[in-house]
């Protein structure tokens, strides 16, 4: 159970015990098998128990629920996919994927709303997204974005182009040019909302087995070191951990990102840093950064500072990188000076999972029985209540809008063997910081960024 607090600070101070639920103990029989007690799954058996009470339902997890990512991320329940309005209009039409992008706005909301009618104190405040910019780069890179915003129909009060002036006044970073206000999205206490949920639907008569590893899936079968699960739908929700299973180590690749926390802050550094709203935070460089003034008064920060490892493999020797959370500090107290003394109290890591076209995607063979959702890349919070809702409303049949949204079906390739795809990746990072060190220095856009999206592409 002390390994288990030593993942994040989320899980490190939650208020309930962690001690693994019951395992599997031989075979058995459900009629809806979910594989992955993070997010994603939890809020497909959450909608589930919503829209047929009868359904026979199982969760599958390899630890606890939310061991992983749905444990240890930044906390920001926004309402983006990492592929943007554009990538699904190519898919559909751009009144389909506004629609979508509109859906998951209030999936923002639908969060907050599950949270307080079921009784889960996760700290959650919509405070929006300042997005610092901080050099002329960035600041051009938001203006355009703003008019692709526009363009599409979302009004001021959903995405706001800042002054200088008008971003300070959100949080006192450092150099700041401009900013852009994204206003669908709430900071919230991951893993107080994850394992609230794991308890939600256990009172509902979910079944949830712990400490169980799924090694392989078929349609009507869930294998696993305890047993099988024989199911008339299986649902696979797993991000990153997906490379476990045998035959997907090339479905997504698991993509390390590491975070830091500060002590909790006096009023006095409070008031110089600012964030009194408590809206999540970044910059626009390519190597994302990401934060978030916590519930107690404590700066949550990360980025993505460790390399992908060969083999996609998982190892949780980089999350305690201390040179890498090292980076992380800097690029904190270099976004906010106040902060330099403030103590780190700690330092953790985990994976995201990163689809081959960067697009997140919810999928349903209804001949196979075989379902999932993911690929996130690192937003996935609000992502995965919409995917839990829709992936509900495709397995118990719903004619519902959610079902047709243009992510739904979207199927992509394969990452390359390796070493091509270690290459690849390692070369991509390198070019992505490359440009962001190019941009603060010169005050020049940088062509180098451009490319590496390319390369992912």
């Amino acid at each position: 159970m002390s390994d288990y607090r030593e993942r994040s600070l989320w899980l490190s101070e939650y208020p309930g015990d962690l001690d693994p639920r019951e395992s599997l103990t031989g075979d058995t029989d459900v009629d809806v098998a979910i594989v992955g007690g993070g997010f994603t799954g939890l809020w497909t058996a959450y909608y589930l128990t919503e829209r047929d009470p009868t359904l026979r339902i199982a969760v599958v997890e390899r630890d606890i629920c939310g061991f992983g990512a749905s444990g240890r991320n930044g906390g920001w329940v926004v309402g983006e996919l990492a592929a943007g309005v554009d990538a699904y209009a190519a898919h559909s039409s751009y009144d389909a994927a506004v629609r979508q992008a509109r859906t998951l706005f209030g999936c923002v909301d639908e969060v907050g709303r599950v949270a307080d009618h079921e009784g889960i104190d996760c700290g959650y405040a919509k405070g929006g997204v300042i997005r610092f910019a901080r050099n002329q780069p960035q600041a051009e890179r938001q203006r355009l974005e703003v008019a692709r915003h526009r363009a599409h129909g979302f009004a001021e009060d959903e995405v706001a182009l800042l002054t200088a002036d008008e971003a300070r006044a959100h949080g006192n970073a450092t150099d700041v040019r401009g900013g852009i206000f994204f206003a669908p999205c709430a900071a919230i206490d991951p893993a107080r909302l994850v394992r609230g949920l794991a308890g939600v639907v256990e009172g509902r008569g979910v079944r949830i087995v712990e400490r169980t590893t799924a090694t392989g899936l078929a349609p009507g079968r869930v294998y696993t070191n305890r047993g099988t699960v024989r199911a008339d739908v299986v649902v696979r929700a797993l991000e990153g951990y997906t490379r476990d299973l045998a035959g997907e180590r090339r479905t997504l690749v698991p993509i390390y990102s590491l975070m830091i926390a500060t002590e909790p802050l006096s009023e006095a550094t409070l008031s110089e840093i600012g964030l009194a709203r408590r809206p999540t935070f970044a910059d626009d460089r390519y190597m994302v950064i990401y934060g978030q003034r916590t519930q107690d008064d404590r700066i949550a920060f990360g980025g993505r500072g460790v390399p992908y490892l060969f083999g996609s493999r998982i190892d949780p020797g980089p999350e305690q990188d201390h040179k890498a959370h090292e980076l992380v500090r800097r690029t904190l107290t270099e976004l906010f000076p106040a902060l330099t003394d403030a103590a780190i109290t700690h330092r953790w890591g985990g994976v995201l999972g990163a689809p081959r076209n960067w697009t997140p995607s919810v999928r349903f063979d209804r001949a196979a029985g075989l379902a999932t959702a993911g690929g996130y890349v690192g937003e996935g919070v609000a992502a995965a209540n919409m995917a839990g809702q829709t992936l509900a409303d495709l397995i118990t049949g719903a004619d519902s809008d959610l079902v047709g949204l243009p992510w739904v079906g979207i199927e992509s390739r394969s990452w390359e063997p390796e070493p091509l795809r270690w290459l690849g990746i390692r070369a991509t990072r390198g070019l992505m910081g490359r440009a962001d060190r190019g941009e603060f220095d010169t005050d020049r856009a940088s062509t180098v960024g451009k490319w590496a999206y390319r390369l992912l592409r």
